[in-house]
């Protein structure tokens, strides 16, 4: 059997290991291993594949970012896309596809299975939002740098007796914020699913001068919104209609809000793509792996329309359009840790 493998969206620590993994499981089992380059774009036109074999493989288990490329090509946003797609898969003699991403991939995966093609997903998002899986690639990596950012934040914040805002990644949800945040020891989060109005923020600040807090750090999901705050336009769609939202400069305006409302000195910090960098953490070797594997055993035992996930800390087969029927929110218990404890 012909197994490709590609990885959609934005980069994230882990998805060398997946790839890895379906490699070499697939590899050693007899089948041909082809990664597809950029994401779907490499399944437009003539498509854009290359071999892997065990060299290619070699010492991608600790690597960050993915050696196959990516892109947020949206094949369901141009005309006869999944036909291009079927087709590229046809002329390169493509049996079965792994698709590693986040909504946005699973769900180009999702039509292609509704429409025959033998297709399992394995999830990857830092914003943690696809559903019924208990782990997505890339999460805990940004968690662990977001946790060591506010480290670092806490120290000059300190020194200077200032408040530092962090802006970290989180469209609709704020799991990275929140984790990072219990991690981090920040002292305020505000993620979009339990909106604070500016006064209260404010309010909040004060409170911990008058109790002879000098410095405070607060986290903030770059999807937030805040009642009396007025941020930035976000910038360009992408593929996906995603716009983007650093653009919104909205931990630039917070912190700029602070300082004028109660004249404590205020700096932010927008973590950014750095979240998404680096080494993957343990964990982001371990799933992977384990995912990888089951994906390419799915697809022995002509299982298809899946993605291989977490349910019961343990790998499962879950349908892929479960994953992406809906966004996975920040519960209140979740969110109540933080505030307990900040």
């Amino acid at each position: 059997m012909r197994i490709a493998v590609l990885t959609g969206g934005g980069d994230a620590a882990g998805l060398n290991a997946a790839i890895r993994s379906v490699g070499r499981h697939a590899l050693r089992g007899g089948d041909e291993v082809v990664g597809v380059l950029n994401g779907w774009a490499g399944l437009l036109g003539d498509g854009d594949t290359r071999p892997l074999d065990e060299a290619a493989l070699l010492g991608a288990l600790r690597l960050g970012g993915t050696l196959l490329g990516s892109s947020r090509t949206n094949p369901l946003r141009i005309d006869d896309g999944i036909a291009q797609v079927e087709a590229a898969m046809a002329a390169h003699r493509i049996d079965a596809l792994v698709a590693i991403g986040g909504d946005d991939t699973l769900s180009v995966a999702a039509r292609l299975a509704e429409r025959g093609a033998h297709v399992v997903g394995i999830p990857k998002t830092v914003d943690f939002d696809l559903a019924v899986t208990e782990y997505c690639i890339g999460f805990d990596s940004a968690v662990a740098i977001v946790a060591e950012s506010l480290d670092r934040l806490h120290t000059t914040a300190a020194s200077h007796h200032r408040v530092m805002v962090c802006e970290v990644m989180g469209r609709d949800t704020g799991w990275l914020a929140v984790m990072g945040g219990i991690a981090g020891g920040a002292d305020l989060c505000l993620i979009p699913e339990f909106p604070l109005h500016l006064d209260e923020i404010v309010a909040r600040i004060a409170a911990r001068d008058a109790q002879g807090k000098t410095s405070s750090i607060i986290v903030v999901a770059e999807g937030a919104q805040i009642a009396g705050l007025t941020a930035e336009a976000g910038g360009p769609a992408d593929a996906f209609g995603h716009q983007n939202l650093a653009r919104r400069a909205l931990g630039e305006r917070l912190a700029d809000a602070i300082e004028s409302a109660n004249g404590h000195e205020s700096r932010a910090t927008v973590l950014g793509h750095v979240q998404r960098g680096g080494s993957p953490v343990a964990t982001d070797r371990i799933w992977p792996s384990r995912l990888g594997m089951a994906a390419v055993d799915a697809i022995r035992a002509d299982t298809t329309g899946v993605a291989a996930a977490v349910v019961a800390n343990a790998e499962q087969l879950v349908p892929l359009g479960d994953l992406v029927a809906e966004q996975k929110r920040v519960p209140a218990p979740i969110y109540q840790v933080f505030e307990a404890l900040s």
